[in-house]
């Protein structure tokens, strides 16, 4: 492989939008050259429509308390992608996501990108303070039909495919962006288990109507089969579109809980004790937050098993109980938190096995 680092200017690509205002999505284009310096498959490379941060990323949009007023604009049952920092949970909504993909924040001393592809449905947090700070734009490519970033910092516009977490063409290329643990629920499920959460809110101060529609019609339907760009044959086992709760291992296999399969049996919370790539986890489905959990179940060394009985997640070792996100409330264990598994991101099934080829998929027995 050749060292030139990529230029998107000499390589003549016109970057073009990821995501159509249409619902019917953009048509699908020849495949794009990307230039020599790429580890991905570029056949795979399509241009999205109409330029480089045509889809506008945000630094730093607005971010109030769950109470104030500039909240008003969210639905009930709008999802919002949670993540937690030393303490303190932070929410940023779909519907905003929908508009600008790639939310930049800092927060204290840490820097997060909050990135989600409509196109995948990949809500995916990632920790920029592992690499120099990066700021990460709209490309206005895609690979696999998902979001390719692109690093505002680095003069040759290393791409970053957000599914890929890493480089994958460019000065930067195969740098790992590390994962930030985070969730997708529902924002009525989200700011009933976090008070003093803060969630960020529309950038033009409500100006806007945009933030009141999704631009994709019937996208994520699961009865809808359709991509916007050519794909390699998807698994039947599950629909398309499904969301499914995505656990990576070391062997970058990792292990697909599908949303339909977690809630098949109606039950207000489902509990799965499970081991991916040889570790423990625990992952809890909360039927009400349409919200699918993974934790470590290790604590102080010992790997606690989890039923849910009697309306309650309990432990069979103490007999206490747990929220769905893994924070004790009552009995011995009282005020302990298991904490998320960072490598865990929700996606939709076919994007999850495209970039996961050697997954598993959980069935409920």
């Amino acid at each position: 492989m050749r060292s030139k680092p990529l230029s998107l200017a000499a390589a003549g690509v016109s970057l073009l939008l990821s995501c159509s205002d249409a619902p019917t999505g953009p048509e699908p284009t020849a495949p794009v050259d990307v230039g020599p310096n790429c580890a991905i498959n570029t056949d795979l490379v399509f241009d999205g429509g109409v330029g480089v941060d045509g889809i506008p990323a945000l630094t730093n949009p607005p971010m109030v308390g769950i109470f104030d007023q500039q909240t008003g604009f969210l639905w009930e049952s709008d999802r919002v992608i949670s993540f937690e920092l030393e303490g303190q949970a932070f929410a940023v909504p779909h519907r905003i996501l929908w508009w600008h993909e790639i939310v930049n924040l800092t927060l204290g001393q840490r820097q997060v990108a909050v990135t989600y592809c409509p196109l995948t449905g990949s809500s995916i947090v990632f920790d920029r303070s592992e690499v120099a700070g990066a700021e990460f734009g709209v490309s206005g490519l895609l690979f696999q039909n998902n979001l390719i970033m692109y690093d505002r910092t680095d003069g040759e516009r290393s791409l970053w495919p957000q599914m890929l977490r890493e480089a994958g063409c460019g000065s930067k290329l195969g740098q790992p962006l590390p994962l930030i643990a985070s969730t997708e629920v529902t924002w009525d499920r989200w700011r009933g288990l976090h008070q003093d959460g803060l969630v960020v809110v529309r950038p033009d101060g409500g100006l806007s109507t945009q933030y009141d529609r999704y631009p994709y019609g019937d996208y994520e339907s699961l009865d809808n089969t359709r991509l916007f760009y050519p794909q390699p044959v998807t698994d039947a086992r599950r629909p398309v579109k499904e969301r499914v709760l995505g656990v990576l291992d070391d062997a970058d296999g990792g292990k697909a809980y599908p949303f339909g399969e977690l809630g098949n049996d109606g039950s207000p919370v489902t509990v799965v004790n499970d081991m991916v790539g040889g570790k423990p986890v625990l992952v809890v489905w909360d039927n009400a937050g349409e919200a699918a959990f993974a934790l470590n179940p290790v604590v102080d060394g010992q790997t606690l098993s989890f039923e849910f009985t009697g309306g309650d997640i309990v432990d069979a070792g103490t007999g206490s109980s747990w929220r769905v996100d893994g924070v004790a409330f009552e009995g011995p264990m009282e005020g302990t938190r298991l904490e998320p598994v960072e490598g865990a991101y929700i996606a939709f099934w076919f994007a999850w096995k495209a970039f996961q080829p050697r997954t598993e998929l959980w069935e409920a027995n």
